[in-house]
């Protein structure tokens, strides 16, 4: 049988456990993974869904596949509603912060934009607001959003065991940085860290929680994100290693004393680099963040370390440079690990 499918047969291959990521890897380049459906682990095996039979592998037929929750398709829901040229314009995709949905919407859509919010309401029902995202402004990065569906934005966000209290319409919450807060909470143990950007304590509290540093200096300068950053600590349970401090990171930032120094806002953050750099103690790590030109990454944001460093008399070992998410057309946002020596 050369096909995945045949009516309710559907193939893939088994591998070793040891050998299972090699051998996703060799099913995805030869394009023959089937991602309609999840890999799976049974016992000392990995079944990895494949759309054709593939050579020199062990086949199976799965008796019980676990299929991918397909995402709602507006174009389905509003087809009678929409014309056709209205209907190519409906957003694709969105995310769920707590209970509300943000959404961004075509400018010619705008007449449309409640029925829109209340169809993504009927997709959702634990769901109970819906934001039309109009992008970020302001000296302190708030996002601008309109409520088209609902009226409650202050919500609870869940994630990797921690709890986030925010309201989604006045203060930022970044579905696409999910993979780099995992990877924060696994950072810090027993170390000093400064975040000299805390926000409602997105890198903060995921350090915390999990990897329980010694102490974590958390300086916000947006009143309402620091208004539930203080909750969020209550909340999380670690009072004790959190001190969250109100304030402007250029005025309260610590200096040589810090074993780490998460730097994570954008765009603007450079301004900041000398003052994240003369926080640390020698041998300190930093995460520096910031958006770039993607035909420039890794290379400007590596740039940007190294150069402050050598302002200070310092050196930078860069540790690894990756890139978090795509920021907008032609820019990304990266992150840049370093060390931070001495005095040369």
């Amino acid at each position: 049988m050369s096909r995945a499918i045949f009516g309710n047969i559907r193939l893939a291959v088994r591998a070793e456990r040891e050998n299972a990521d090699a051998t996703l890897k060799r099913v995805a380049s030869l394009g023959l993974l089937d991602r309609s459906r999840k890999v799976l682990e049974r016992g000392c095996y990995v079944e990895i869904p494949v759309t054709k039979s593939v050579s020199g592998c062990e086949m199976i037929t799965q008796e019980k596949p676990a299929f991918y929750k397909r995402t709602p398709d507006l174009a389905e829901a509003l087809q009678s509603e929409l014309s056709l040229a209205d209907l190519d314009l409906l957003p694709r995709g969105w995310y769920i912060q707590g209970s509300v949905i943000v959404v961004k919407i075509h400018p010619d859509l705008s007449r449309h934009q409640y029925r829109i919010g209340q169809a993504l309401l009927d997709f959702y029902p634990r769901c109970c607001t819906v934001l039309r995202d109009h992008g970020i402004e302001g000296r302190f990065r708030e996002p601008v959003r309109e409520t088209i569906a609902g009226f409650k934005t202050e919500t609870v966000h869940r994630e990797n065991g921690v709890i986030f209290n925010l309201d989604a319409a006045k203060v930022m919450f970044s579905a696409g940085n999910l993979k780099e807060r995992m990877r924060m909470s696994l950072l810090g143990k027993d170390e000093f860290v400064v975040d000299m950007f805390a926000g409602i304590g997105y890198f903060t509290l995921q350090m915390a929680v999990h990897s329980r540093p010694r102490r974590i200096m958390a300086i916000e300068l947006n009143p309402n994100a620091y208004q539930f950053l203080c909750q969020n600590i209550r909340e999380n349970h670690v009072e004790d290693i959190v001190e969250p401090i109100l304030g402007d990171c250029t005025e309260v930032t610590p200096v040589g004393v810090a074993d780490r120094v998460v730097m994570g806002m954008v765009q603007v953050t450079d301004r900041f680099l000398l003052k994240g750099i003369q926080a640390l103690r020698p041998g300190g790590i930093l995460h520096y963040h910031q958006t770039i030109p993607t035909v420039m990454h890794p290379a400007r944001a590596v740039q940007d370390v190294t150069d402050a460093a050598k302002i200070l008399g310092r050196r930078a070992e860069i540790l690894r440079c990756v890139r978090v998410k795509k920021y907008s057309p032609g820019m990304v946002h990266a992150v840049v690990d370093a060390r931070i020596e001495g005095a040369r």
